[in-house]
């Protein structure tokens, strides 16, 4: 008996020796807190107007990725004639124009459309043709007597004819020659410059055309050769144009100006000087702000 309750009491003790010796409750690991990652900032959006020769000529391709890169923006780009560009700003459907026309310029600003412009650059306009030159206009000093002499011969010739910059300057050609262009020789394509210098190779006529436009084209084939240049007529300046914001709530005015601050300044003039001296010697377009004229 006296054995049986030694074996109880010794089963009792190690039962309770055991139950203290168990492993203590596990504790979890503090978690370290991971931030979430930093949303990136929300796109702006910039509305461009602007002349079909801008982008033609691959200008904007050459300088607008910078802009978009530096100032987190998107650009949408509709590249038409310079008038139906101002005519965008008019109807409030632009933040900025770049077009080439200054009569319909100054008009835009005096009517209250616009409130800043700035010259950008400047190039000039050339009479292309056939080389055989079929009006013989080749070595001739003014566009005036060029004209007189393409509509003399009845030869060929391909209009813009859609109020563009180019197509102003064109019919004051006419004008200035006392000629009312009419007739199975003149063609009014209504098409953009790079449309018109294709249609003109094609038809062996003549046409007028910014100079950057016909150079980048030749890079495509284009036959057509430069017959008449350097006549002080033929100078084609491009001017930068903030919309008024008060024409729109969607108008972009804050990103405008910073638009018209960047493609003035002396950096982004440098790259427009640069433009093209690659492949043509030569810049398709010359610098012309006020900032690049006095550093």
């Amino acid at each position: 008996m006296k054995q049986k309750l030694l074996f109880l009491l010794m089963l009792v003790y190690l039962t309770a020796l055991l139950a203290g010796c168990a492993a203590p409750e596990t504790i979890p690991a503090p978690t370290t807190f991971v931030p979430e990652a930093a949303q990136p900032a929300a796109r702006e959006k910039l509305i461009l107007a602007t002349t079909t020769s801008t982008e033609d000529s691959g200008l904007l391709d050459f300088i607008l990725p910078d802009f978009e890169e530096e100032y987190n923006c998107d650009i949408d780009v509709i590249a038409v004639g310079t008038g139906q560009a101002v005519q965008l700003g008019v109807d409030g459907n632009a933040d900025v124009l770049l077009v080439h026309d200054r009569t319909k310029e100054d008009k835009f600003m005096n009517d209250g459309d616009g409130v800043r412009r700035e010259d950008v650059m400047y190039n000039d306009f050339i009479v292309i043709g056939p080389e055989d030159d079929p009006a013989g206009i080749k070595g001739l000093t003014s566009v005036v007597d060029v004209f007189r002499k393409i509509k003399e011969s009845e030869s060929p010739f391909v209009s813009r004819g859609d109020d563009s910059g180019t197509h102003s300057r064109e019919l004051s050609f006419w004008k200035a020659a006392g000629i009312e262009p009419s007739g199975d020789w003149y063609i009014s394509a209504g098409q953009s410059m790079g449309v018109v210098l294709t249609m003109a190779d094609e038809m062996n006529a003549y046409t007028l055309s910014d100079r950057a436009t016909y150079l980048a084209r030749t890079l495509e084939g284009i036959k057509l050769v430069i017959l008449t240049e350097g006549d002080p007529l033929m100078f084609n300046p491009y001017g930068v144009l903030a919309v008024d914001p008060s024409k729109s709530s969607n108008i972009n005015d804050e990103m405008a100006q910073k638009f018209i601050d960047w493609i003035i300044s002396v950096p982004v003039q440098t790259n427009i000087a640069e433009f093209g001296k690659d492949k043509f010697g030569q810049g398709l377009f010359v610098p012309n702000s006020t900032l690049w004229k006095n550093k």
